[in-house]
């Protein structure tokens, strides 16, 4: 089985971020320096300017251009004469991605350069990066921070190791001591940040990219690369790759050149942009250019630089519906698209792998949480399932003719361990010689029971969350044909 615990880095091309990493496991500040060498002081409207002549974009997977960012942030501070606070987002909560892992272990001082350039143009106050990994990560950034004499103007918050935790107002809220979710409206950090004060927040790629491009210059810096999308991206290559790696690459270049690099087996899809991604059919992947454009105008998204090609040993469907029972674990529980159609969607794609499902059933699930969640984790989640089904489509038939496509689920699709706590985790099991169709286990617990055309109950497939442990026991004692009961659930439901 593959490794998930990325340790090589590769590159393509000249090494920017990666520069001096093949002869040295870390740089310190020294030998930081030593590569990269000095970062100037640019006053605001020069550092502007030269985000917007290099397209400087947010690298943890919106894309939102970074100059457009400074502007709100200081347009909120002057019109409310308040203190402004620079945020790095490296929580990568996204189980199959490194490359911010990679940079907080090896070269934080890159950085924590584009922070501290930031912060002394906009006069910020503070510096704050969000980690939640703690480990060898926020270890070399902790000894960057007193290498640099920088222990009072930086500060590092731990967050919970969840999927949501890496959305913006989730870590925003951490921050501020409150429960990390996304904060159920929406709330720009510009304007209400960390002590509700003007914000400049952005992943930790986009500030070491940031602090290459001050150094470099705008010219040397687009000199790799393409005009459109001038510079490197870094990219997590896993999945069946014998080789996974954290690949730097400037864009332009083929997606398959990549693969090869890590040697790694397209088989029947990659997954590009992680859990809210989109599956990538190997003839598109044939064809694909790094690029943010590159995979939009092939169905695909580059994202937070994601690549998870699935191989042949494995079954798509079963992978994909392993991962949607864990990003409807991974809710927040605080709107009805995730509370209850995030379960409703893990179902329905868990019966279509079971082959007793319709693809019409997951169409519905993801059609009714299409713009109405409390943040983007249920649409995120939607559009990775009903890329599957466009990209599987072959596989989806073979499954509902014999119930299976004959190839075991490996587990190829990363997913964290399940801490012991969880191992007694139970599933909900009908017992169909009993069943009555009376219907009212769904209505005691919608989340995993739903009827069917005829009135009979079809129950999820997947282990019942802690949070809906009491109901499920509730349908269980109202059922008058005694036809629930709770058995532990199987390994692969708890992956």
């Amino acid at each position: 089985m593959t490794t998930y615990g990325v340790q090589d880095v590769f590159r393509i091309g000249p090494g920017r971020l990666t520069a001096g990493l093949d002869s040295s496991p870390r740089l310190d500040y020294d030998t930081h320096r030593r590569v990269h060498g000095h970062m100037p002081r640019l006053p605001i409207d020069d550092l502007i300017a030269l985000a917007e002549l290099g397209d400087l974009r947010g690298r943890g997977g919106a894309g939102f251009p970074f100059a457009r960012k400074l502007r709100a942030v200081i347009d909120s501070a002057g019109r409310r004469g308040a203190p402004i606070t620079v945020v790095v987002n490296a929580t990568e909560g996204e189980p199959a991605a490194h490359k911010d892992k990679v940079l907080l272990t090896r070269a934080p001082h890159l950085i924590l350069d584009g922070a501290d350039l930031v912060a002394r143009a906009l006069s910020a106050v503070e510096i704050v990066v969000g980690v939640a990994h703690g480990g060898p990560g926020e270890r070399s950034l902790l000894n960057a921070i007193h290498e640099r004499g920088m222990t009072d103007t930086v500060r590092v918050v731990r967050m919970p190791d969840r999927f949501i935790s890496g959305e913006g107002g989730a870590l925003v809220r951490g921050i501020n001591g409150e429960r990390p979710i996304p904060p159920g409206r929406k709330v720009r950090s510009s304007d209400s940040g960390v002590g509700g004060m003007p914000t400049m927040l952005s992943n930790a790629e986009t500030y070491a990219q940031l602090a290459l491009m001050a150094m470099l210059g705008v010219d040397m810096y687009s000199s790799v690369g393409l005009p459109s999308e001038p510079g490197t991206v870094l990219l997590s290559v896993t999945g069946s790759a014998r080789r996974p790696a954290v690949v730097e690459t400037p864009t332009g270049v083929r997606l398959r050149e990549v693969l090869d690099l890590c040697d790694a087996t397209v088989g029947q899809g990659v997954l590009l942009g992680g859990y809210h991604g989109k599956w990538m059919s190997p003839e598109a992947v044939e064809r694909a250019e790094v690029s943010r454009a590159g995979f939009e105008a092939l169905g695909g998204a580059l994202g937070a630089g994601i690549v998870v090609p699935l191989g042949w040993d494995s079954c798509p469907l079963g992978e994909t519906a392993r991962v949607a029972r864990y990003m409807a674990g991974q809710s927040a529980g605080q709107c009805g698209p995730c509370y209850m159609g995030l379960p409703d969607l893990a179902q329905a794609f868990g019966a279509l792998a079971d082959g007793t499902g319709h693809i019409e059933a997951v169409q519905r699930a993801a059609a009714t949480m299409k713009g109405r969640g409390a943040c983007g984790h249920p649409d995120g989640t939607a559009r990775f399932v009903l890329s599957a089904i466009d990209v599987f489509a072959e596989d989806i038939m073979t499954h509902a003719a014999y119930g299976t496509c004959g190839v075991p689920v490996r587990g190829v699709l990363p997913l964290p361990a399940e801490p012991s706590s969880r191992a007694a985790e139970a599933q909900l099991i009908l017992d169909w010689s009993r069943c009555e169709g009376h219907g009212l286990c769904s209505e005691v617990i919608p989340e995993l029971i739903r009827l069917d055309q005829h009135g009979y109950p079809v129950v999820s497939t997947a282990s019942v969350p802690g949070r809906l442990e009491g109901d499920a026991r509730r349908a269980i004692e109202m059922c008058p044909a005694l036809a629930l009961r709770l058995t532990p659930a199987p390994t692969e439901s708890r992956r």
